[in-house]
């Protein structure tokens, strides 16, 4: 009898294993879908287009009017060390302050898995882009209507970053005006590679959000400070578009951004 009862226990705890391996292979198995949105902020503040205050460590006070930039190439990692790199026809973005749709990232058909990191680029690497005009696809079409190319010569601008400032040294509000993309030999494209801070848990049943944080304060004050007003020349705005300075923010950008935390909802 007691041979027979721990023979029944056995079969028991054998059945629950292989259904707890069976029930993890299907949740494990197929694709689902992930946002990555991103939060424009400054210095740790929520951003508020065209009223706010922003000072930056210089004293300067900007009111931002326009931010926009490209996020493309977006790679994942779970936690055994599988990459996902989404395909690259359809990992371009816009994002846009102004526009609130176009702040997440929608990712479609990633395979299911535990994601514990993300990459992505600031903007289109040059091997994109040396594909030519007939090779953008889509995207050259919605960056042209969004105002993120200067031609199809000059390229795309990675950022769009305006608006009004004053400064010790400027105390009417004058304009400003940053755009990253490639200038000369220079073409100013980065990536960054984050941690989450808790796992994205993709299923067919489940949508993660990544929640990124961007700091815009860091575009001119994080590890390079660059004053809007040595770049006001003649007084006629602050324009940012080439030279020296544009590879210093280049820098800067890539230490934007940090994950906040991770919706499994």
């Amino acid at each position: 009898m007691k041979n027979l009862l721990n023979r029944a226990i056995a079969i028991i705890a054998l059945s629950a294993v292989f259904t707890a391996c069976t029930n993890d292979e299907t949740t494990m198995s197929g694709t689902g879908n992930l946002g990555v949105e991103f939060d424009n902020s400054f210095a740790g503040n929520d951003l508020i287009l065209s009223t706010q205050p922003n000072i930056t460590s210089n004293d300067e006070v900007l009111k931002i009017e326009k931010i926009k930039y490209i996020i493309s190439n977006i790679v994942l990692t779970t936690a055994e060390g599988t990459v996902f790199t989404y395909p690259k026809n359809k990992s371009y973005f816009i994002i846009d302050e102004s526009n609130p749709t176009s702040l997440i990232a929608k990712l479609e058909n990633v395979p299911a898995g535990n994601y514990t990191k993300i990459k992505f680029g600031i903007g289109v690497d040059k091997a994109q882009w040396e594909l030519g005009a007939t090779g953008q696809g889509n995207f050259l079409l919605e960056a042209q209507a969004a105002g993120m190319m200067w031609s199809w010569s000059a390229g795309y601008k990675f950022i769009a970053f305006e608006g009004m400032f004053t400064a010790p040294t400027v105390s009417d509000e004058t304009s400003f005006m940053i755009h990253t993309g490639q200038t000369g030999t220079d073409y100013n494209y980065t990536e960054v590679t984050l941690d989450l801070p808790s796992k994205a848990i993709v299923r067919s049943s489940i949508s993660p959000i990544i929640h990124v944080i961007t700091d815009l304060s860091k575009v001119i004050d994080g590890t390079n400070k660059i004053k809007l007003s040595d770049n006001n020349k003649g007084g006629m705005g602050a324009m940012i578009m080439g030279g020296a300075t544009l590879p210093l923010i280049t820098q800067n950008i890539s230490n934007m951004f940090t994950v906040d935390h991770v919706h499994n909802d």
